[in-house]
């Protein structure tokens, strides 16, 4: 990855240079030197680093993902791994996995390597290179195929430990776990209830067949080159669920970052989406897609208010945490205009 922020260190002042390379040495069995190794900043929750490994074959670019703790795991990330290498076998761009390893005994946490991928992560840079090589229906168009290629894959095939839902009802658990969520807000929130109210009133048929689904497909989540994605990166929301659910998150006015014309990431427009989705014999249910929007708009603005609640009652003190406050009002703006699409401008 490039593009983002490093967190340039001496090799040898890194404490996770020396026992990765004493594990990396045991597993391949034969002598690994790491030549160079920086973290970077992509990522809230986990620590993420390139690195240049050298042994007698050569030198290779690899990319660390380590959770500092289980404690902090959405899912296993020998799960994460699993459904990363069942995505790139169907065609999805993801950067392969070489090594998992599921225990703390080595960097304090669970971790795997990758290859490195070059290209851009951070969402102002992607924009201004969508804009200047008039990437963006490209980019669009790769995400839809990507995500049709992915809901294609056999929900059977999934491990074991990927969530789903408890009912096999992806519109019905949504729902449970939407007012257990707002049951938690610090703050009543009249708009979001509202908006509950309203996909309970109007939920759509479930689907036909679950899915393996990504959760977090945005700008941000990949990486862009000259050619648009490279990679499609952050894994660790997958899940059993509703394809219209991973469709419909890019869309979500958060993630356009002041394009709000182009509404799918800044980047594009939706009918673009869906036409590369069904072009990649992805089948797109308008009903489900539109409910989705409405849901997961909902979902995110109760979620930034818990991250500003987690600040305020001390359990996770900080200030990216209680930044995300002030983004509420934002989210419950956009609820109301997805409840009333006459008024709606960009949303």
């Amino acid at each position: 990855m490039s593009g983002g922020s490093h967190g340039s260190t001496a090799v040898d002042s890194d404490p996770l240079v020396e026992p990765l390379a004493a594990w990396l040495s045991e597993v391949e069995g034969r002598c690994i030197h790491i030549a160079r190794f920086e973290r970077v900043s992509a990522g809230a929750r986990r620590v993420n680093a390139l690195l240049d490994i050298a042994d007698d074959q050569g030198t290779r670019r690899l990319a660390l993902t380590l959770n500092q703790s289980a404690d902090i795991e959405i899912v296993p990330v020998r799960t994460e791994a699993e459904v990363r290498t069942l995505a790139e076998s169907a065609g999805v761009p993801v950067p392969h996995i070489h090594h998992v390893h599921d225990r703390t005994d080595v960097l304090g946490g669970p971790f795997f390597l990758s290859t490195a991928i070059s290209g851009l992560t951070i969402p102002r840079h992607i924009m201004r290179r969508a804009r200047d090589r008039s990437l963006g229906p490209t980019i669009v168009g790769q995400l839809g195929t990507a995500m049709a290629r992915l809901h294609s894959l056999d929900p059977g095939v999934a491990p074991a430990e990927l969530p789903r839902p408890e009912t096999g009802r992806p519109i019905a658990d949504s729902l449970a776990r939407l007012d257990e969520q707002m049951a938690l807000l610090q703050h009543p929130s009249p708009t979001f209830s509202l908006a509950t109210r309203w996909l309970e009133r109007h939920a759509p048929s479930e689907p036909d067949r679950l899915a393996i689904v990504h959760g977090d497909i945005r700008v941000g989540n990949v990486i862009v080159d000259d050619a648009g994605v490279a990679a499609i990166l952050d894994w660790e929301t997958c899940h059993l669920g509703d394809a219209m659910e991973d469709l419909a998150w890019p869309t979500l006015r958060m993630w356009r970052f002041r394009e709000d014309e182009n509404r799918v990431g800044g980047l594009g427009s939706i009918p673009a989406l869906r036409e590369a989705y069904a072009a990649a014999d992805g089948g797109w249910h308008s009903t489900r897609f539109e409910w989705w929007r409405l849901l997961s708009t909902v979902r995110w603005g109760i979620s930034l208010a818990g991250q500003a609640r987690s600040h305020l009652d001390g359990r996770h003190r900080s200030i990216v945490m209680a930044a995300s406050g002030r983004r509420v009002a934002e989210l419950e703006y956009d609820t109301l205009m997805l409840l009333n699409p006459a008024r709606q401008v960009w949303t």
